[in-house]
């Protein structure tokens, strides 16, 4: 591992282990943001601007560095910004994170994995270059895969950057609503297993098959087609 390499590993690795030696997770609880949720408010009533960048450059760290946090902070986005602010500023924020993490996982590893296990991993590289956008696309709808694990894979990946952004804006999109709404209800909210019910759940892994279900039955009917 190169000199570079080893820098940005080291900064990393400072900053996750400051995160835990400060107990940063106990800030990042459904509690916390109950308690603390009246001092924030006047903050942002007071310094507009200044809080949309802290809280934005806070959760860009946390997602960034797959800190844990990002649930209660996209909450956050809701109780202190509303709706419409608070799902676009943590739509960005998110994807900017996301997008930090699967380049820093691509800088550091993606070279040594593809050297050690480049022939085993060809066949996913070829279903990454073909159809890499519906992959990532229906990950990023399910809510049942962390998405930290999701930018750290992908980083590996011959997914190329751009795709990697724009498909998990777009794909993210309709998960942050769900949280933002539920942020903006901080009052009757009583714990984090309430936002997300079977139903819903079943609804985004429908909604995330889909467009993939749909180019394999479309690959289909032109394979059939070729084949008359």
């Amino acid at each position: 591992m190169n000199t570079p390499k080893i820098v940005l590993l080291l900064v990393i690795a400072s900053a996750i282990a400051a995160f835990f030696y400060v107990n940063g997770p106990q800030y990042l609880t459904l509690e916390m943001l109950k308690t603390q949720y009246a001092t924030i408010a006047a903050f942002r009533d007071n310094h507009g601007l200044l809080a949309i960048a802290l809280y934005g450059l806070i959760y860009i760290a946390v997602t960034g560095l797959s800190l844990p946090g990002a649930t209660i902070l996209t909450l956050a986005g809701g109780a202190v910004f509303g709706l419409f602010w608070g799902t676009v500023i943590v739509s960005f924020a998110s994807t900017i994170g996301a997008t930090l993490a699967f380049l820093a996982a691509r800088f550091l590893f993606k070279d040594s994995i593809q050297a050690k296990f480049g022939e085993r991993l060809q066949d996913i590289n070829d279903g990454i270059e073909r159809e890499g956008a519906f992959y990532l696309f229906t990950l990023r709808l399910v809510p049942l895969f962390p998405f930290f694990i999701i930018n750290l894979l992908m980083g590996l990946t011959t997914i190329k950057t751009f795709t990697f952004y724009w498909v998990s804006q777009v794909g993210m999109l309709a998960g942050t609503l769900v949280y933002v709404n539920a942020g903006t209800q901080l009052g009757q909210l009583k714990s984090l297993s309430g936002i997300l019910s079977p139903p819903l759940v079943a609804s985004f892994v429908l909604l995330g098959l889909f467009p993939l279900l749909a180019k394999k039955a479309i690959d289909v009917m032109q394979q059939g087609k070729s084949d008359v």
